[in-house]
């Protein structure tokens, strides 16, 4: 089995590319940048695991520490990125005002 690493690398890497975005280094962990993937507006905490799985718990400490960054990074947004591993399909967890922007967005349409 790979490491855990091998397996957080390829989906930064991943979501940094379908959201034009950048990975930071050490997959931010450093104290000046935080977050997985960054964008102008964005900041991502990508979480995955090494093996398949048929749930998978969102930890409101990640969400926290999340929003603490995007505050920090003067960034409009922020998203935890989650995978099952199975089919590589990333989910996106946003809060309700963000959602809501985006229902008014779609619902103009």
């Amino acid at each position: 089995m790979k490491p855990t690493r091998y397996y957080s690398s390829k989906q930064e890497e991943y979501v940094a590319k379908l959201v034009n975005g950048k990975t930071t280094v050490n997959s931010g962990a450093s104290h000046f940048c935080c977050g997985d993937v960054v964008t102008k507006n964005w900041v991502f905490e990508c979480k995955t695991t090494t093996k398949p799985k048929d749930s998978f718990s969102i930890k409101k400490e990640w969400i926290d520490k999340n929003e603490k960054e995007r505050m920090g990074l003067q960034k409009l947004y922020s998203a935890i990125v989650f995978q099952f591993r199975e089919d590589g399909t990333n989910y996106f967890v946003i809060n309700e005002s963000l959602f809501k922007e985006m229902m008014e967005v779609f619902d103009s349409e």
